[in-house]
């Protein structure tokens, strides 16, 4: 017997690896000290700043990774774990730098985990951030063949004088709200039972103006441009990126306990795909709230003396007043 013969093929490891080496360097820049293949990558911190502050976070795609499998379509969710990681971070101010992935599988199948990495690489080049390494782990027996798990770690820095922590937020600033593009990567074992019960990934859906699959698999979009943009220009009180526990489970994070969050949920018309997916379910209004982001990606809470100036800024973005500090 060989390890081949268990499952776990190295010399595809290593063809897998020097098959990505290409789209995992095209992310490089000249903080990145060494290329993929060591233990450790090495990246140095940016010039510029007096009292840097790392700023870190991980996270998966979750069960959207099912949708996937399904559609057999790959890069999307790579993306999707760049743009998620990306926009965490960037919530504190933060400029990310690095990332790192970790995909396990039941059998690496380069058709497939190229894709992924491809994925990847482009939301990384993106946002500016460099892919300096990662890990995959072969498990057969604990993966099913063709279906895998990815996990991503993102590393920033921000000026700490610059953090933005929700600490300078008070009465009577205003939530300003960009659009989602759809679930993003949260509520997907909810949708899952809700709609792959009754309908495939391939059924077309008239009110979604595309299928079912096309509609859950819209790739989580990066707030980083437009964060980065604000920034330069007003004092950002706190930034909210909608996940899991939707707009309010996410926003009262920032605030302070003598402050309540006033959203104003007719402010903006919610995607059609949290509509059918809510029809189809005959799911409560508090519970869909609780599980998606319905349509807002990003909150910002400003200074009400700075709206025009943010409505004006992000004009291109389509911003939404969704809300007030009580």
């Amino acid at each position: 017997m060989d390890y081949k013969s268990s499952g776990v093929d190295i010399n595809a490891g290593d063809e897998f690896v020097s098959e990505i080496k290409r789209d995992v360097e095209s992310t490089f820049n000249k903080n990145v000290l060494r290329s993929i293949g060591l233990f450790g990558s090495f990246f140095q911190l940016p010039e510029g700043y007096k009292e840097p502050v790392l700023v870190s976070s991980v996270d998966g795609v979750g069960t959207k990774l099912k949708v996937a499998f399904l559609m057999n379509r790959h890069d999307s969710v790579g993306e999707d774990i760049v743009n998620h990681c990306v926009n965490d971070i960037a919530t504190s101010g933060a400029k990310p730098l690095f990332f790192l992935d970790y995909l396990a599988t039941g059998k690496l199948e380069k058709s497939i985990h190229n894709q992924i990495i491809k994925g990847m690489a482009k939301a990384c080049r993106e946002n500016g951030v460099s892919l300096v390494g990662g890990e995959t782990a072969e498990m057969p027996g604990f993966y099913k063949d063709s279906e895998y798990d990815i996990a991503g770690t993102i590393v920033g820095v921000v000026e700490k004088s610059k953090i933005i922590d929700g600490s300078k937020i008070k009465k009577g600033d205003v939530l300003v709200g960009l659009k989602s593009t759809g679930l993003h990567t949260n509520g997907y074992s909810l949708a899952r039972k809700v709609l792959l019960g009754k309908y495939t990934v391939d059924t077309y859906i008239k009110e979604l103006g595309q299928t079912i699959g096309e509609a859950l698999l819209a790739v989580h979009k990066s707030y980083l441009k437009q964060i980065e943009l604000l920034k330069e220009n007003i004092d950002i009180k706190g930034i909210s990126h909608i996940t899991g526990g939707g707009i309010e489970g996410n926003t009262k994070r920032l605030l302070k306990e003598n402050f309540i969050l006033s959203i104003d949920w007719g402010a903006w018309d919610r995607p059609a795909i949290f509509n059918f997916i809510q029809k189809e379910g005959n799911i409560e209004e508090e519970e869909m709230r609780r599980v998606f982001n319905l349509g807002i990606g990003i909150i910002f809470i400003i200074d009400r003396d700075d709206l025009n100036k943010v409505l004006n800024i992000l004009k291109n973005e389509e911003p939404l007043v969704i809300g007030e500090i009580k």
